[in-house]
This record gives structure tokens, C-alpha cells and sequence, in this order.
């Protein structure tokens, strides 16, 4: 009876999901162009953060529960999914259009901060000890700063700019969809991660590879429904902003947070899954570079990749 619920209740976090998403892009991008911000820096930002509060969610109550493995395997995890999976799977979809000259500085971040997490994992042991946590969020600190500077340089540099359809919402009533849609978000990802962790649990999957598969894959919905929606509209740009943001938020927030709560142990599995996370960066750095785009045949071989990482850990 308990299983049946929890399928139901996984059914409800997937619809749920759906429509907050579309929601959330159409809201986001009106308000982008209401305040002539780039798409890119809404995605970087405010959807970024959006679609990444399952993670914080999670991140969060497994640092307190004192499962600081499953806090890192949700975070790394969901951060392949998104870079590797959903980027190759929605380009198989709509192949995705990439803006090398604007995604470059984000892009490296997110591939520093991945970098960086490495590094602390060996120095101190398989542990992210507080110091490192508040390394991580002082980064992100840092990052935002730089970001919204560089956003208001170009703003004003671009003051003489189109303004955009006439028949655009008024931005009160934007912004208030564009929470409404955030705050479903988390409600649908709660539901959806809960019930799959209780249906993996009951079939006896290990804490870590629930991190790494179920968890991440659950906290990690909102970013594939929007991402679909927003290739689907042709907004490819803003889709792979928010992808970059929600990776950088990912690590350095989420991880700084859970981190700042207790010392997070973790298993030396993790190297190898910020490995890959590191792999599937680059790889994607050549694809966007050899059309500025990823096509149908590199989303395919992107796709590909994810199963091949998912077919060695659930081996394993």
C-alpha cells in the first residue's frame, strides 16, 4: 500500500514539475526583457537558483541527518545529470545554440569550482571540512558580485537598446508568477525525490547510489523540464546559462551550506564522480566549439556517455 502511494505521489511531483516549469521560463525571460537583462544572466541567476532549491533541499536536511555522503553524491550527481545528460538529451530534442563568448567566464567557473571540490576532498581526506565549505560559499560570493557588476555595465552601455513587444505582463504580475512557478518547483521536486527515495529504499539501493541516480535525477527534474521548455521556444541561450548557473550554485552554495552545517565525510567514489563531471565539461566545451552549437549527433553521443556512467555505477 506504502509503495502504491509513493508512486502516485511520484506521478503528482512529475506533473507538478511540468507545468511550474513552463511557468517559471515564461515568467523569467518577461522579466528579463522588461529589465533589458541579458537571458543569459536571468538564467545564471534567478532560474539557476530556482530549479536548484530540490538540491539545497536535499543537500541540507542529508548534512543534518549526518549523511554527508548522500549531500555530496546529490550535488555531483545532479551536476553530471545536468551537464551531460539533460544538455545531450534536449539536443537530441532541439539542438542547442551555445554563445561562447558569453558562457566563457561562467563555464570556467563552474569547471573551477568543480576542480577546487577535488582538490579539497584529497587534502583533507574524503572530508569537506568547514573551512573548505566557507571557501565555497565565499566564492560564491565573489561570483555574484563580478556577475551582477558585469550585468549593470551592459546595462548601461545598452541603454539605447529595443525595449521589446508592447504586449509584454506587467512586471509585478511577472515576477509574481516567476515565484509562484519557483516555489512549485520545490514542491513538485520534494514530492517527486521523496517518494523515489522511499520506492529505492524499500528495494534495498545503497545510500550512495541513491545520491548519484534516484536523488540526483529527482532534484534534477526541474532543470530537464525547463530546459525542454526553454529549447523548445528557442531560447537555447538562456537553457544553457541557467544549466552553467545551477552547476556553480550547486557546488559552491549548496555544498558551502550543507558543509557550514557539519563536516561533510564523504566516500573516495567521489573523486571519480567529479572526474567525470569534469570529463563531461570539456566535452561539452569541444562540441560547442565545433559549431558553436551541440547538434543532434553530439546530444546523441552525450547521452551515451550518461549511460555508460550510470551502467558503472549501478555495477559497481
Amino acid at each position: 500500500m506504502r509503495v502504491l502511494l509513493d508512486i502516485v505521489l511520484l506521478v503528482v511531483g512529475f506533473v507538478l514539475l511540468i507545468k511550474s516549469a513552463e511557468l517559471f521560463v515564461n515568467a523569467s525571460v518577461e522579466i528579463a526583457k522588461r529589465l533589458k537583462i541579458p537571458n543569459l544572466v536571468i538564467g545564471l541567476t534567478v532560474v539557476a537558483m530556482g530549479t536548484s532549491a530540490p538540491e539545497l533541499m536535499i543537500s541540507v536536511s542529508a548534512a543534518i541527518g549526518g549523511s554527508g555522503d548522500l549531500a555530496v553524491a546529490n550535488v555531483v550527481g545532479s551536476n553530471i545529470f545536468n551537464l551531460i545528460f539533460i544538455v545531450g538529451f534536449c539536443s537530441l530534442l532541439y539542438p542547442i545554440g551555445v554563445n561562447l563568448k558569453e558562457i566563457a567566464r561562467d563555464y570556467w567557473v563552474s569547471v573551477a569550482a568543480a576542480v577546487f571540490l577535488i582538490v579539497i576532498v584529497i587534502v583533507f581526506h574524503d572530508t569537506i571540512p568547514r573551512f573548505g565549505a566557507l571557501a565555497l560559499l565565499a566564492g560564491f560570493v565573489v561570483y555574484m558580485i563580478t556577475l551582477v557588476r558585469h550585468t549593470m555595465k551592459n546595462k548601461v552601455e545598452g541603454d539605447g537598446d529595443e525595449q521589446g513587444s508592447a504586449k509584454q505582463k506587467p512586471l509585478a504580475l511577472s515576477i509574481f508568477l516567476a515565484l509562484l512557478g519557483a516555489a512549485v518547483i520545490v514542491l513538485g521536486g520534494h514530492l517527486t525525490v521523496s517518494s523515489a527515495v522511499s520506492i529505492a529504499q524499500a528495494a534495498g539501493v545503497t545510500e550512495r547510489v541513491i545520491g548519484l541516480t534516484i536523488v540526483a535525477m529527482g532534484t534534477s527534474l526541474p532543470e530537464l523540464v525547463t530546459t525542454i521548455i526553454a529549447c523548445r521556444k528557442k531560447e537555447g541561450e538562456f537553457a544553457v546559462g541557467f544549466i552553467v548557473g545551477s552547476n556553480i550554485f550547486n557546488i559552491m552554495f549548496v555544498l558551502g551550506m550543507a558543509g557550514i552545517i557539519t563536516p561533510l565525510a564523504v566516500e573516495s567514489g567521489a573523486l571519480f564522480d567529479l572526474a567525470v563531471l569534469i570529463a563531461g565539461s570539456l566535452l561539452f566545451l569541444v562540441f560547442a566549439c565545433t559549431g558553436k552549437r551541440v547538434s543532434r549527433i553530439e546530444g546523441l553521443a552525450l547521452t551515451m556517455v550518461y549511460a555508460g556512467y550510470m551502467a558503472f555505477v549501478l555495477l559497481l
